[in-house]
């Protein structure tokens, strides 16, 4: 599908369409990175300073830095200045993760443009939490712009946070999948949430709850290093839970995510645990990788490639804690969960953090059907169903 004939507008092209009037004359300020681009790939810093009626003066960046040159967790960005603009650049992933009175002096109101990955443990919502917390403390006015949840609205999967297992990674009782885009995020945040910011969401034109990335016409722009294609962030809402064990989760190759092994798996012993290449809407294909970073970094690695064959059935949560089950029971000998520090938390395990139920890691170790997870999820969903319904914009 061509790029100048998308079926989906983003909240940036609407905003430039129709920019709301209380706008003109202000301080202005974007949360931002590559991603924040439109159809034709010109960047929001750039159509937003040249195009609105605006003084824009500060950027802000999420993780992985203002350029998204940062590959790892827990690689801070430092503040930095644009030349161009000549305003400052405050990263938000570097001394402080939380807007300071001093970072927004600057700015009468705050444009955010974020592409989110649709997975709880992704820290951009909540680099965009903490936002509209200091907008409310020092008043500023939040206008966020839409963008599509690359892994359909039209679906959820996964239990919802637990209050003990708290962190960056997870501020919310939102389940792993959790169906929304960033605007409507936003919009639960700040109202069922109770943050009360000044807060206005552009919406997009053109898209469906249904969608998935490939639907929108839309140009990917990896939103972090290791999400280079919409299928990495398909398999993202699984396959981040390699990173809380010592399992190469494909960080270092050039299919984050979507290899993933270790020097010892036994990739038949494997597929024969979980019965054969049978799961929904997926394909296991055995390969051999060499991380160049990372885990098992110069190590050739005994490994899959998850191939998502249909996107609609592909459950990718429950995919990969069967195969977490099938590896820690098949090497008990070798199979660790990661120790922390994990996300600026140095004393909960990481595997904690990142399914946000301490329960799931005790169900892996042991022999209990994986499948019987989803029923225990059902009444958590269906209440987050009930709430997020309020926020939906499409």
């Amino acid at each position: 599908m061509s790029l100048n004939n998308p079926v989906v507008q983003t909240g940036l092209e609407n905003l430039l369409h129709e920019p709301p009037k209380y706008i003109l004359g202000k301080r202005a300020g974007l949360l931002c990175n590559p991603a924040s681009v439109d159809r034709s790939l010109r960047h929001a810093r750039a159509l937003i300073s040249n195009s609105l009626s605006v003084e824009l003066t500060a950027l802000y960046s999420p993780q992985h830095g203002f350029n998204a040159e940062k590959q790892d967790n827990m690689i801070e960005s430092d503040d930095t200045f644009d030349s161009a603009l000549n305003i400052p650049v405050f990263s938000l992933y570097g001394k402080t993760r939380i807007p300071t009175k001093e970072m927004f002096e600057h700015i009468d109101l705050l444009f955010i443009d974020l592409q989110d990955a649709g997975t709880r443990v992704y820290t951009f919502m909540y680099t965009m939490s903490y936002c509209l917390e200091a907008a409310k403390k020092f008043s500023k006015a939040v206008i966020l712009l839409d963008r599509p949840n690359p892994v359909s609205g039209a679906v959820m999967e996964g239990n919802t946070l637990k209050p003990e297992n708290i962190s960056f990674v997870g501020r919310y009782p939102l389940p792993m999948r959790h169906g929304l885009t960033i605007g409507e995020l936003a919009l639960l945040f700040n109202e069922y949430f109770n943050i009360g910011c000044e807060l206005e969401v552009i919406p997009m034109k053109g898209w469906e709850r249904d969608m998935f990335f490939a639907d929108t016409g839309l140009p990917w722009i990896p939103p972090s290093p290791n999400l280079p294609t919409p299928v990495s962030a398909m398999v993202y809402p699984g396959q981040v839970l390699w990173e809380g064990t010592n399992i190469s989760e494909g960080r270092g190759t050039t299919q984050p995510f979507e290899l993933f092994g270790a020097p010892f798996i036994d990739t038949e012993k494997v597929l024969s645990f979980i019965g054969g290449n049978h799961l929904p809407g997926v394909y296991l294909r055995q390969v051999f990788f060499e991380p160049v970073s990372n885990k098992w970094m110069g190590s050739r690695c005994n490994g899959f490639q998850i191939h998502v064959t249909n996107a609609e059935l592909f459950q990718p949560y429950l995919t990969t804690l069967k195969l977490i089950q099938a590896v820690a029971c098949i090497h008990k000998d070798r199979f660790e969960w990661a120790e922390p520090p994990y996300e600026y938390e140095f004393d909960r395990l990481p595997i904690d953090l990142i399914t946000g139920d301490s329960n799931i890691r005790y169900i892996v170790e042991s022999d209990e059907n994986i499948e019987t997870l989803p029923d225990s999820w059902g009444d958590e969903l269906r209440q987050f169903d009930k709430i997020s319904r309020n926020f939906h914009l499409y």
